[in-house]
């Protein structure tokens, strides 16, 4: 409304006496539009950069969970439902790929890499009337598309996955060195010189096992009590708050 250069030039010569720009505010705004009086000859794209680096990094949410899944399911963290009609491969049928989040993270890239040139191209604009804007904004669909498309078979993969348990905690009973932090914690609790040294010396570069840590623990000149609260700890139980931390999001 407000020109071809956004200064009202040909308003104000044909009718000076007008306030065009509280004029066209409220003509805009009347519409329940956000009115915007700082243009060249195009309109302004930097609320379109803004919201296309969030939905960058919303997307790059995404990927991360669909990378680190693919991850769970190759060390058999998670195993997927298994599906008759899918082929895993041409040649090896007893192959079960993780097809959907391998889907998810090709999508989400392409995705990504149209929304990022959209974003770094839009706010520029040669001479402030270069129409190269126009074809670029032809494509804001497909990065769209890209990502209902990658939403949908990351939904899709997560509802065939399903928790190994016994693989999981036969992983974490071979590496009793994840309580390092704990273990050294009480006894820095209990005015013990040198426990980070200790326990750096034990497990640094090493997988434990459980009884070579009792071993460990009992060597420690230590109260009872506190030898039994060290043994007491597991791998499976060793997560803070992360439960109540989850439950609040």
């Amino acid at each position: 409304m407000n020109g071809a250069v956004g200064n009202f030039n040909a308003h104000k010569i044909a009718y000076p006496e007008i306030n065009w720009i509280d004029l066209s505010s409220a003509f805009i705004e009347s519409l329940e539009l956000a009115n915007n009086p700082y243009t060249t000859q195009i309109e302004p794209h930097d609320w379109m950069a803004e919201l296309f680096h969030a939905l960058i990094r919303i997307n790059n949410i995404c990927l991360d969970l669909s990378k680190d899944i693919w991850t769970y399911i190759s060390w058999g963290y998670f195993k997927q439902t298994i599906k008759s009609s899918e082929v895993g491969s041409s040649t090896m049928p007893h192959k079960v790929n993780p097809i959907d989040f391998e889907n998810a993270e090709g999508n989400l890239g392409l995705a990504n890499s149209i929304l990022d040139h959209l974003a770094s191209k839009l706010v520029i604009s040669r001479l402030q009337r270069d129409l190269s804007d126009s074809t670029a904004q032809r494509n804001i669909g497909s990065a769209f598309a890209y990502m209902s498309i990658a939403n949908q078979s990351l939904i899709k993969g997560l509802n065939k996955i399903k928790i190994d348990k016994e693989m999981l905690n036969d992983d974490l009973d071979k590496n009793q060195e994840i309580l390092a932090e704990a273990i050294q914690t009480i006894l820095r609790r209990e005015q013990i010189e040198d426990a980070y040294e200790h326990l750096k010396k034990l497990t640094r570069g090493r997988t434990l096992d459980k009884d070579t840590l009792i071993t460990f623990i009992d060597s420690l000149e230590v109260s009872d009590s506190v030898k039994n609260e060290l043994k007491d700890l597991s791998p499976k139980n060793y997560t803070g708050v992360a439960s109540k931390l989850a439950k609040k999001i």
